[in-house]
């Protein structure tokens, strides 16, 4: 009586054990950007599973802290979307575990400051200049970690050249404090959503979450410009290789460019660094309708 009531729990058993290994074959885990969470999990993300049928797993953070947890064989992905090509550098060769092998530059977004426009010191970035106004007793300013992410690298880097350019040494330290300062530095993927709820004044972001999400942004001076240099690559070790093949066709295809547009992302030639013989024929294909 026992093993007969047993037998059909044990199917069941192997049923509910299998599905998640079912359900994965169709799934692409695409590792990116923390800039580009409102693009992907609304756009990018629901357009490529109605044309393809396949499913989307997205997971965004700093692109150097995901690029630390592939290193570390802490996250596993497929894709990986960075925000600077130095990232995927950190991952190449031998010594740094042959985790990419190539990777295409496809889109640039340029470094903002952008501020709520319900804050008390709203008025001051549209009478005075944004760097006056940032060093106002009281402002709540909002950052990401220069170790963990480019785009906090980018901020550090444009407020030491804005200390030059406008001629005042202790520029950094009045608006920053320390480069890991606590009270600013947060996680790239909360950033937008403090600065909307209003726990922050403003904040450093690129122009596609400024534009994507209408927040009031000024851009700095051409002499200061930083700007992020989005690049896709399909990781060495991918699970879903052909899943990540058609992500990476899709996004780079005129379909996936344009939502790229719609989304405030300034849209370049792409080029591929590393060896472009690892890079699936498909993508090439389209790479070379692209540059035509």
């Amino acid at each position: 009586m026992i093993r007969k009531l047993l037998a059909p729990f044990l199917v069941v058993t192997g049923m509910v054990a299998a599905t998640p290994a079912l359900a994965q074959d169709d799934t692409v885990n695409v590792l990116y950007a923390g800039s580009l969470v409102n693009l992907m999990e609304r756009s990018i993300g629901p357009a490529f599973e109605k044309t393809t049928g396949q499913h989307f797993r997205g997971y965004a953070a700093g692109s150097n802290k995901i690029a630390n947890e592939i290193k570390g064989q802490l996250r596993r992905g497929d894709v990986f979307i960075s925000a600077s090509p130095k990232v995927n550098d950190s991952l190449m060769g031998a010594a740094n575990g042959d985790h990419v092998t190539w990777y295409v530059s496809f889109a640039e977004s340029p470094l903002m400051i952008g501020y709520n426009p319900r804050s008390k010191f709203a008025a001051g970035f549209t009478s005075k200049r944004w760097d006056q106004v940032l060093q106002e007793p009281g402002i709540r300013i909002g950052r990401t970690d220069p170790k963990l992410d480019p785009k906090g690298a980018f901020t550090v880097e444009m407020m030491n050249r804005a200390a030059q350019l406008y001629h005042q040494p202790d520029l950094v330290q009045k608006t920053l404090g320390a480069a890991e300062n606590p009270e600013q530095v947060l996680p790239e993927e909360t950033l937008v959503g403090r600065l909307q709820s209003g726990q922050l004044d403003a904040g450093f972001f690129y122009s596609t979450e400024t534009s994507d999400l209408k927040i009031p942004a000024i851009r700095p001076a051409p002499e200061l410009q930083a700007k992020a240099s989005y690049t896709l690559t399909i990781l060495s070790d991918a699970p879903n290789r052909e899943g990540a093949s058609s992500f990476a066709d899709f996004l780079l295809s005129a379909q996936g460019r344009a939502l790229l547009k719609q989304h405030g992302v300034d849209v370049v030639k792409p080029t591929v660094s590393g060896n472009l013989q690892a890079m699936p024929p498909s993508l090439q294909a389209v790479i070379d309708a692209a540059t035509q």
